[in-house]
């Protein structure tokens, strides 16, 4: 199978190492020379790691290799039955793109956008063939990352959707179907993870560190909300938020925080740019600060923040099943696949108790009368019929 990337930065390269590892032939097209030797000298060296704990062989190697072509000519992916851009986030750039690979491609090419919060629809518009367009949103680093999220828009068809899937499958990744709508899944439903603890911070109920241990200690979260968000980039973060934000029409449940807008002015960006919600040296490892570290936190505390966390994330997951955004399979799927959370939300709904979430959702609605805090009705619905989502 033919595969073209469009864009060779770390998600384009990523994609390209995992298709040509899966053994197909890649063109990874970027306009910029450098950004394409860069690309070509990353995977040499990730492919070198590799070699070095014993996954792959040095045959291996060259096979997956000899599988990429680097390309600085969009008119060269015209023989792709698959085309992937993972380019900058911005919908006219990415339709002029799209407007012109048509012209090069087959009429049987798939034309795929990994946009992680764009409107599939809005790109598929471009085409002249919108049919033949569907979002495939690989997470990073996509080699590693098991999840996938496939998106088709309204114009997709169900030969391009099956086909996607399938590809995508024999890839060996997990594939989650997922409405179009702002986010998708796993960036619509993470939203609290975020929003939620800054929310707390802000009011001054805990300090960054307490927050993140309270996520890490008690929910076994890899890592906590502040450090998640400076190893992802308090800017791209941010973007992020107000674009679902605004997409849904300024629901306050997805309110953007002050806080992180704050940073992400500064230059506060997180690893990236040595500070952020924590100080990094030149290598991105957390400097512990005497200052900011948090002393023992009540245990009623750390509770407290934790459930507040959770219960948002659970409604979230709850509300996009409510509306149809994927099956419970797939959300859960999402979230311990696409950003290894501990354990799927909707099945820690269940172990918690459907009771338990409206009862902690209903006490935080009273307390800030605020709607961000409404409870899903599909909670509401299952707590009085007494059911749960998956036993």
């Amino acid at each position: 199978m033919n595969i073209g990337i469009i864009g060779s930065g770390t998600m384009g390269s990523g994609i390209a190492q995992v298709a040509a590892t899966a053994g197909c032939t890649v063109k990874l097209y970027d306009t910029n020379q450098a950004a394409l030797d860069k690309a070509k000298a990353s995977l040499e060296k990730i492919l070198n790691r590799l070699i070095e704990k014993g996954r792959i062989d040095t045959e291996e190697k060259n096979r997956i290799q000899g599988n990429i072509q680097y390309i600085d000519s969009l008119k060269d992916l015209g023989d792709s039955n698959l085309t992937i851009e993972a380019i900058i986030e911005n919908l006219e750039i990415k339709q002029k793109v799209f407007s012109e690979l048509e012209t090069y491609v087959s009429e049987n090419c798939i034309i795929a956008s990994n946009t992680s919060s764009l409107s599939i629809a809005s790109i598929a518009a471009s085409l002249q063939k919108p049919e033949r367009c569907v979002g495939i949103h690989f997470f990073n680093p996509a080699p590693l990352m098991k999840l996938v999220e496939i998106i088709p828009a309204i114009q997709t068809s169900k030969e391009v959707l099956e086909k996607s899937i399938q590809t995508i499958s024999d890839w060996k990744k997990i594939v989650a179907v997922a409405k179009d709508t702002p986010g998708f899944i796993v960036n619509r439903v993470a939203r609290p993870f975020y929003g939620e603890a800054l929310r707390i911070y802000e009011e001054g109920l805990a300090d960054f560190t307490t927050i993140d241990n309270s996520l890490k200690s008690i929910g076994k979260f890899r890592m906590g909300p502040f450090e998640l968000m400076d190893f992802i980039g308090n800017d791209v973060n941010y973007t992020v938020t107000e674009t679902v934000f605004t997409a849904f029409y300024f629901d306050p449940r997805y309110k953007p925080a002050f806080t992180q807008k704050r940073f992400a002015e500064a230059g506060y960006l997180g690893r990236k740019s040595g500070k952020g919600y924590y100080d990094y040296d030149k290598n991105g490892k957390k400097v512990m600060n005497t200052d900011v570290a948090s002393s023992a936190v009540e245990t009623s505390l750390s509770e407290t923040i934790f459930n507040r966390v959770l219960v948002m994330l659970i409604n979230e997951a709850a509300d996009a099943l409510f509306l149809n955004i994927a099956s419970a399979e797939d959300i859960d799927n999402a979230m311990t696949k696409g950003v290894n959370y501990p354990k799927g939300l909707l099945a820690w709904a269940d172990e918690k108790g459907i009771d338990w979430c409206v009862e902690q959702l209903d006490a935080l609605y009273s307390e800030y009368h605020e709607d961000r805090y409404r409870c899903s009705l599909l909670l509401r619905k299952m707590n009085r019929e007494n059911k749960t989502f998956f036993n």
